[in-house]
């Protein structure tokens, strides 16, 4: 997320419903984040941080911090975006109808702030059959702070049995 705007609305706590102007937007989001979010753009596909990310935690909606897949969900799909089979939950996704392009496809915005996600598609994996193709640019990411701690202490177990 970049910090260098305020972005006043962000919080992963707050789940109200955010209802701004485009033009209040433009101001709080980075450039590349309101491309995609507030004008429905897609971002190239295999340049997405998160695309082969295999951390443990959870993904946030840049624009405004509604939690939106855990890490757990995320598989590789090969389409170049990351891909997700399931949301947190059914109020983190927004779900319309996509007939732009000249396809047929589902749009998933975000439940918080209608920001522009991506696309769903029913050729994903078990147990849903789904993939939720989300624009990278568009997720924030925070690593599970248990799993997080619990490998650092293994290391330093590791460490110090080498050091017996």
């Amino acid at each position: 997320m970049d910090t260098s705007k305020k972005n006043n609305v962000y919080s992963r706590t707050d789940s109200s419903k955010v209802n701004i102007s485009d033009e209040e937007w433009r101001k709080i989001l980075p450039a590349d984040v309101y491309a995609i979010a507030r004008e429905k753009g897609t971002e190239r596909p295999w340049t997405s941080k998160f695309e082969d990310s295999k951390e443990v935690g959870t993904y946030y909606c840049a624009a405004c911090g509604n939690p939106l897949f855990k890490s757990d969900t995320k598989f590789e799909s090969g389409c170049g975006w990351p891909s997700f089979y399931q949301p947190i939950s059914k109020s983190s996704i927004i779900y319309l109808a996509d007939n732009s392009h000249g396809m047929t496809r589902t749009e998933v915005e975000c439940g918080r702030c209608k920001a522009h996600l991506g696309h769903v598609f029913d050729d994903g994996p078990p147990p849903t059959g789904l993939r939720y193709c989300i624009n990278g640019v568009v997720l924030d990411f925070e690593k599970a702070k248990a799993a997080e701690k619990k490998y650092n202490e293994g290391e330093q177990s590791k460490e110090a049995k080498k050091g017996e």
